[in-house]
């Protein structure tokens, strides 16, 4: 057998103000060998793949490997020339018994509105009707037809925060590899939910939900059972959540079990987390008795395409005089060489945030000590590290601030303490992430505080200026099933 495996991976966030282009894909990973030892999350699985495959005696053939940090559309020219290099060392590998792809599912190019739907027609057409690929997926995607009908098998990971990646991926090597040895052959079959929602998976009642999706699989001739939350924030057709189930052959059963759990879904929508605007969360921490507590600046999640510059809590924190409060990270590689060039102890006037437009907020002008710098700095999110780049440490009489050079979202509390600020000795700790941080932050947190923050990925899905996807979805619309008379 002979396996061909590469990494082509971003999130796009259609109304970013941040092109995604060159420097965005090669300043975290952008390499044929990936596998032999890379780190981050577009790593891990094809390392996985080639553990897998050579313990059983397969040959590996390995393309390209990148990722870049989720930001607007990718630049069209740069888009086709990586696609075009996996798929030139695709041609050089044939014949190929099995092609295994990491992308995110969500990735949107100028002129190409699903990334991930043309690079599995592309591949299909090259390997024929007979090699199996498998597709592993972010849930934060847009499954569209395209990937289904010429993929193999998809997966999804289960969790948010995603921690189980690894795990998606032997468990996608596994279904491939049985159906290219002729033990199983998968069928996939999904269902739209019509519904555009955050699903945190260590809350109820995702949790659970999940786990039952989880106890099914390997029973009755399910292969995998996987929730597509969607990514609102995409502007494509297929926007939206959806289930997909693989059976082994039974397509009939693949479509009643995908529909079944997505009408479980529809039914728990009334206790999906809601958030508190910012001033109500504020408000809220401000009253509890315990520290530190977590505050989660959902909108300005470069996770998700924000600039991750955003002001807005840090003007209200200021506004309300809040002390022993630490912020991060701030993305600004200017003023991160400013402060390094300064150096330690240094005191001087800054400018933070608000640069990247209007959804950043206005600039703060604060009088700080540079309290600490760390160079190429990491923080882990489960078992994969993700570069920080240099970072500074800045303290305005009890406000502390982390600023960094490589736009990213905060995962670990080691992007604070990188820099030696002891968190708990903080009474408010401030994150810029919507729910990646929950690992790392929840065993150190009293209180964690989901802030509905003004940014640009809001988590209010009825303003969305979608252009491409219709507004026939919950909750812009209180039944979209109401059409069928289903509800």
């Amino acid at each position: 057998m002979k396996l061909f495996m590469a990494s082509l991976a971003t999130e796009t966030n259609s109304f970013s103000p941040i092109p995604t282009g060159w420097s965005g894909f090669k300043e975290h990973l952008y390499t044929k060998t990936a596998s032999r030892g890379e780190a981050g999350l577009y790593a891990a699985a094809v390392t996985c793949w080639r553990k897998m495959a050579e313990a059983r005696g397969w040959d590996v053939v390995e393309g390209l490997c990148t990722y870049a940090q989720p930001a607007g559309p990718t630049v069209r020219a740069v888009y086709e020339t990586m696609r075009d290099d996996i798929l030139d060392d695709l041609r050089a590998a044939m014949p190929v018994d099995v092609v295994l792809m990491s992308m995110h599912g969500a990735m949107i190019a100028q002129g190409y509105d699903d990334c991930e739907g043309d690079m599995m027609a592309r591949i299909r057409e090259i390997v024929g009707p007979d090699a199996k690929i498998g597709l592993e997926l972010d849930p934060h995607c847009h499954l569209t037809e395209q990937m289904l009908d010429n993929a193999t098998a998809i997966i999804c990971y289960k969790e948010y925060p995603h921690i189980d990646v690894v795990e998606r991926a032997e468990e996608l090597f596994t279904i491939c590899a049985d159906a290219a040895e002729g033990r199983t052959d998968p069928v996939m079959r999904d269902y739209d939910c019509r519904m555009m929602a955050m699903y945190h998976t260590p809350f109820e009642p995702v949790r659970g939900y999940v786990d039952r999706m989880s106890a099914m699989e390997g029973k009755d001739g399910i292969l995998s059972v996987s929730l597509a939350h969607g990514f609102p924030w995409g502007d494509n057709p297929r926007c939206g959540t959806r289930t997909l189930v693989i059976t082994d052959g039974d397509a009939d059963l693949a479509s009643q079990r995908a529909e079944a759990l997505g009408r479980e879904l529809w039914e728990m929508r009334d206790d999906l987390r809601r958030f508190p605007s910012m001033e109500e969360g504020l408000d809220r921490a401000v009253s509890m008795n315990v520290t530190p507590i977590v505050l989660a600046d959902f909108a300005d999640n470069a996770g998700g395409g924000a600039p991750s510059d955003s002001t807005f809590v840090l003007r209200a924190a200021l506004d309300r005089g809040l002390k022993d409060i630490a912020l991060g990270t701030f993305w600004d590689p200017v003023l991160v060489g400013m402060c390094m060039d300064a150096g330690e102890g240094a005191e001087m006037a800054v400018r933070l945030g608000g640069k990247i437009g209007p959804m950043s907020g206005d600039p703060v002008d604060l009088k700080v000590t540079v309290r600490g710098i760390a160079r190429d700095a990491v923080q882990h999110l489960g078992r994969a590290e993700m570069q920080m780049g240099d970072c500074v440490w800045l303290e305005a009489e009890g406000v502390h601030v982390v600023v960094n050079t490589k736009r990213t979202q905060t995962f670990h509390p080691e992007a604070f303490e990188n820099l030696g600020i002891d968190l708990s000795r903080m009474k408010y700790v401030v994150v810029k992430s919507s729910q990646h941080f929950y690992d790392g932050f929840a065993p150190m947190a009293a209180e964690v505080v989901h802030l509905g923050t003004p940014g640009a990925i809001t988590p209010d899905f009825t303003i969305v200026p979608f252009t491409k996807r219709d507004s026939n979805y919950w909750p812009k619309v209180e039944n979209p099933f109401a059409a069928e008379g289903a509800a």
